[in-house]
Parts: C-alpha cells; structure tokens; sequence
C-alpha cells in the first residue's frame, strides 16, 4: 500500500490542523493505521492509531484530549484532527500502516510509511 499525507503547515498556538492520509490499494480497510512524529533532534514516536474498524484508538498522553484520530474505510483515508497545538508539536509527521488486527503503539510494527507533513507551531 502506498500513503500519501498531507494537511500540514505553519499554525499559531492554539490553532488547529487536520492531516489527511489516503492510501492506494483495496486493502486499506486490513490495516491498522497510525500517526507518528519526529521533531528535529529527537526519535520517531507515536502519536495515535486506530486500528482496522475505528472502534479502538490509542493516543499518547501528551496529544490526549487534544488530537482525534479517524478512518473512513471507504475513502482509503485516515485523519489526524489537531486541536489547541502547542509549539512543543512542531515536527514531521508520519501516517503508517500495519497489517495487523489489533492496535500497536511500535513504529516498528508498521509495514507501510508516508513520506511526511511538516506541522510547525509558532508560539
């Protein structure tokens, strides 16, 4: 499967973002998906998943109550909803995808990557 996100951009504090991810292929709906982000200096880590059916979601604590991961099956699609960003979210981030049942919090774990979308808070 091939992933292609996008949504990214320069937001004031406070500010709200939505990525987009679409995946190729008509196997979309057999993967669990993810969110991952990599500021500069620091490792890759997870932000959310989702699994294949949308009825099970993982968040980092740091993004809990302020970020909302969803998929629509039908459009090949996952989103990444951000809301009241903070500077300390500036980074690239990355859409994933793992052809597993459940949720996996890993990058490791995933098979698939998307190139990236730059998000930068300005304080």
């Amino acid at each position: 499967v091939q992933l292609q996100a996008s949504g990214g951009g320069l937001v004031q504090a406070g500010g709200s973002l939505r990525l987009s991810c679409a995946a190729s292929g008509r196997t979309f709906r057999s993967y669990a998906m993810g969110w991952f982000r990599q500021a500069p200096g620091k490792e890759r880590g997870v932000v959310a998943t989702i699994n294949r059916n949308g009825d099970s979601i993982y968040y980092t604590d740091s993004v809990r109550g302020r970020f909302t991961i969803s998929r629509d099956n039908a459009k090949n699609t996952v989103y990444l909803q951000m809301n009241s960003l903070k500077p300390e979210d500036t980074a690239v981030y990355y859409c994933a995808a793992a052809q597993i049942a459940g949720l996996v919090a890993y990058a490791s774990a995933y098979d698939y990557w998307g190139q990236g979308t730059l998000v930068t808070v300005s304080s």
